[in-house]
């Protein structure tokens, strides 16, 4: 963008050199208003900064003269008084506003950054606008300021606002406020009811505030009082057009927030079933024993801790080396899955059961006494041996299995497991098909024989 720097104060010109020569634009500077006027150095200008005191001409005299040319562009360029510190703040409508020649850097940035940043005349690339209830003239006025940078303006009554926006699809409307603003509220509750979400920007007197608020609630983003300014209108549009990119960046921050919930909550099932898959049993469903040994620990640890008092149960089927070889490993598979069966459904869901070897199987009791852990290792017990297994196979086995039943007083991670395990070598040495207890501190002799 070219801008033209008509001022006695070489140091703003350095600043402004410094603000804005490095992202692309150019900084032309000319002493006086006549020197401008006589070189027409204002010809290529697309935002003018004039000294406001001058001799003969001053800058509001040379700005009335420039918008005086009979090209539109030049009636519509803005202009910018430098006043000095200490100066009255003009308020004449031939200016579109002023900055202090001893502004800092920052403070230029901020005045004039949205207007430098407007795209000019050269732009290749537009912008519609649509404007609702203005009269012709304030139509033509608006195409003046806002073509040349790249804003195409189209005018539409507030009756068909919400019919030519659903057609236009304009990011930009500006709707002038009737004297009750009941017609204007009327046509933005129409766009709203369309589904219609543009920047919305009122012209006009500031109306009662109740009437306000429901046009702030009708999706008023920004007011312009008149008559319009050009610098006042660029700001309006630009901010407007920051505004929708910003809710542009918000949706789609929000889409892929969406998307990473529902990445994450995929990659938690996928994670949870790979953990099923690793701590399962594949025949009997049941939890195997790399769950078992975790679950065990984390159990004792909460005894160690809080004393959450648990029981230990370990079973063995009876003979079960007799059923594989007299019906076969398949039959064998068949009772061994009908077993973890009636072990699943006499438990509590808050109880746990493990396959912990081919027909040795383990059952954790959390919140449980040794009594009460033994009289739920006598329902299992009776539970298997009551009634015969009619399997899908064909035959019909009558199994039986025997316990072993430990807590954990008086032992250690290490010696509960051995000591339940005794229990249970205990119970196949007296007969099979019963529950053992064990003795806190018992020590487990060798065992001479496996159990069977």
């Amino acid at each position: 963008m070219h801008l033209l720097v008509i001022t006695q104060h070489n140091r703003l010109v350095e600043r402004l050199r410094t603000a804005f020569e490095g992202s692309g634009h150019s900084v032309r500077h000319v002493a006086d208003p006549l020197e401008a006027l006589a070189s027409e150095a204002w010809a290529a200008a697309e935002l003018i900064l004039v000294d406001a005191a001058g001799d003969p001409l001053d800058g509001l005299r040379f700005s009335q003269l420039l918008r005086g040319e009979a090209r539109i562009h030049f009636q519509s360029l803005p202009m910018v008084l430098v006043i000095r510190p200490g100066d009255p703040v003009p308020t004449s409508s031939a200016v579109d506003g002023y900055v202090r020649s001893d502004a800092s850097i920052q403070h230029l940035l901020s005045t004039l950054g949205p207007l430098v940043q407007t795209e000019g005349p050269r732009s290749s690339h537009r912008t519609d606008l649509l404007a609702a209830g203005l009269h012709p003239r304030q139509i033509k006025r608006l195409r003046d300021m806002v073509g040349p940078f790249g804003f195409d303006v189209t005018a539409s009554s507030l009756l068909h606002l919400a019919t030519t926006q659903q057609t236009l699809q304009a990011p930009l409307v500006m709707v002038r406020l009737d004297e009750s603003g009941q017609r204007a509220l009327d046509a933005l509750q129409q766009l709203r009811e369309a589904g219609e979400e543009p920047y919305v920007i009122l012209l006009g007197e500031e109306p009662s505030q109740p009437v306000q608020r429901k046009l702030m609630l009708a999706g008023v983003k920004d007011w312009l009082s008149l008559p319009l300014s050009s610098t006042r209108v660029l700001l309006a549009c630009r901010r407007g057009l920051d505004w929708l990119q910003s809710r542009c960046l918000r949706r789609e921050f929000q889409s892929q927030i969406h998307d990473l919930r529902e990445r994450r909550l995929h990659l938690e099932m996928e994670t949870s079933a790979l953990r099923n898959e690793v701590l399962t049993d594949p025949l009997t469903g049941l939890l195997n024993r790399r769950a078992f040994d975790q679950n065990l620990e984390s159990t004792f640890n909460q005894w160690e801790r809080h004393h959450r008092t648990f029981v230990l149960i370990l079973g063995d089927l009876d003979h079960f080396k007799l059923i594989n070889d007299r019906f076969g490993h398949m039959v064998g598979d068949d009772v061994l899955r009908a077993v973890a069966d009636r072990l699943r459904s006499g438990l509590r869901r808050s109880d746990l059961a493990f396959r912990v070897g081919g027909e040795e199987f383990a059952i954790l009791l959390p919140e449980t006494s040794l009594q009460a852990g033994t009289d739920v290792a006598e329902k299992l017990r009776r539970r298997i041996d009551e009634r015969p297994m009619v399997l899908e196979s064909g035959p019909t086995v009558f199994p039986t299995m025997s316990f072993g039943v430990a807590d954990p007083q008086g032992y250690r991670l290490s010696t509960l497991f051995a000591a339940a395990d005794q229990a249970l070598y205990l119970a196949k040495h007296k007969g099979r098909n019963r529950v053992e207890v064990a003795v806190p501190m018992m020590e487990p002799p060798a065992r001479k024989t496996a159990r069977k």
